[in-house]
């Protein structure tokens, strides 16, 4: 299955945090893309199996997201 992530650059951890919409609570990070990449497909996975066991696992599909920056 494919998710969508967000990806931001963190200037505190000097990296990136991705989150996973779809899997609330879902995140995870790395100090390069790949690196947040790679550790977030891990994320996906323990969340995916964490749902299962405790019988929560409802991943409908997201549609359109549209990321958008407001500065006031």
């Amino acid at each position: 299955m494919t998710y969508k992530v967000v990806i931001m650059y963190d200037n505190e951890y000097e990296g990136y945090v991705v989150e996973v919409p779809q899997l609330v609570g879902c995140m995870s990070q790395g100090k390069t893309i790949d690196e947040a990449l790679a550790n977030t497909k891990d994320a996906i996975q323990g969340w995916l199996l964490v749902e299962q066991k405790h019988g929560r696992l409802d991943t409908t599909e997201v549609g359109e997201i549209f990321l958008g920056e407001v500065t006031v």
